[in-house]
């Protein structure tokens, strides 16, 4: 078997699905990628048995056809260092010795068997499918990765519900903290459904979205889906279960409303934050007469700040808490240049708004508050 590729086209398609590969496996094969060729089309796969990403490129020339993997490190490390040029790989098929030639020098290493690579989980018959702009599902993960959970005994908070409906989709992430709801009416499916979605898989999209322009075709079952993009497929396992109604824990009343500059409401936080209790990153918003003022204080090394925020407010006056790192992460995944804070009680969750959503877009997060005990 032989074949001759672009240095620059191999890398960029490994790099992207070496994302996939795990420090350390259960199987000794998921250290490689598998390769296959048919005519002059090269296959890439890379696996950790959950998730599994596919990728193909056309060669320059071929001979023979075959299949054989790869060790990831061997092969990538080396790839990083060429400049763009044409690659002959030479494959003894008996042996799977392999030659890598290039422009000033050669490889030489041994391939692995890649009938023992594991086989994708086939989806069942009754799979679902929908299309989706490539942009509409990439914000639909930006917005909500971040709030997902990381919760062994709690699995289905660890990933993104996306709720289908047949006059729009939904994103949903939370960690019992913070939830965000990402809702987008672009999308007129026809279809009612849902799965979660799991981080790595979630953070794989993210990575490789941006570079597609296409519609994102979205197959799926009660187990497994399949996303498939114009230069690679990804198939994941899902997480299984019941996601909570994430509908039933957003507050509908909030009589009290505060309209703020976002940028200068994180500097605010991020300098008063300096200031706080090291274990609860405590911050107390004191809102009253169109101002937030903002403190924390560490009274173990007694230390304190206090600064004040010109902003909108309706409602009355009132103080309330927050873990400032989820606030500040919160308003740092909103692009709007002003964001509405809506209140109730100090005792219930706070949602935060854009004042200006992206078009078909509507988003909204929630922020459960903390005990003001220290204060």
């Amino acid at each position: 078997m032989k074949f001759i590729v672009s240095s620059t086209a191999l890398l960029s398609h490994l790099q992207a699905i070496s994302r996939v590969i795990n420090s350390k496996n259960s199987m000794a094969i998921l250290d490689n990628f598998l390769f296959r060729l048919e005519g002059n089309t090269l296959t890439m796969t890379a696996s950790d048995q959950e998730t599994t990403m596919t990728t193909e490129i056309e060669v320059l020339e071929a001979e023979g056809q075959g299949l054989f993997a790869v060790s990831a490190k061997i092969l990538l490390e080396p790839l990083k260092e060429l400049p763009d040029q044409p690659l002959t790989f030479e494959i003894n098929d008996e042996n799977l010795e392999i030659f890598l030639y290039f422009q000033n020098g050669k490889y030489n290493f041994i391939g692995v068997n890649g009938d023992e690579y594991p086989q994708k989980s086939p989806l069942s018959a009754d799979a679902k499918t929908l299309q989706m702009p490539a942009q509409v599902l990439l914000n639909g993960i930006n917005r909500t990765l971040f709030a997902t959970g990381d919760d062994e005994l709690r699995p289905i908070m660890n990933g993104i519900y996306i709720d289908i409906h047949p006059e729009d989709i939904i994103f949903v992430a939370s960690d019992s903290h913070k939830l965000v709801r990402c809702k987008n009416d672009s999308i007129q499916s026809g279809l009612t459904s849902s799965f979660i979605l799991p981080k790595k898989p979630a953070t794989l999209l993210k990575n490789i979205l941006p570079k597609e322009s296409d519609d994102v075709s979205i197959t799926f079952d009660d187990k497994n889906a399949v996303f498939t993009l114009s230069n690679f497929v990804l198939n994941c396992r899902l997480i299984e279960g019941r996601y909570p109604n994430y509908a039933s824990v957003i507050p509908q009343n909030n009589p009290n409303r505060i309209i703020v500059d976002r940028a200068v409401f994180v500097n605010v936080l991020r300098r008063v934050s300096v200031f706080s209790d090291q274990a609860s990153n405590l911050v107390k918003l004191q809102l009253r007469d169109n101002q937030i003022q903002v403190s924390a204080q560490d009274i173990d090394f007694s230390t304190s700040a206090e600064e004040n925020v010109s902003c909108n407010y309706t409602g009355d006056p009132m103080g309330i808490g927050f873990k400032s790192t989820f606030l500040i992460e919160i308003l740092n995944n909103i692009s709007s240049q002003e964001v509405t804070i809506e209140l109730s009680d100090p005792s219930r969750a706070g949602l935060i708004l854009p004042v200006e959503n992206q078009p078909n877009e509507d988003l909204l997060m929630l922020l459960m508050p903390m005990m003001l005990t220290d204060f």
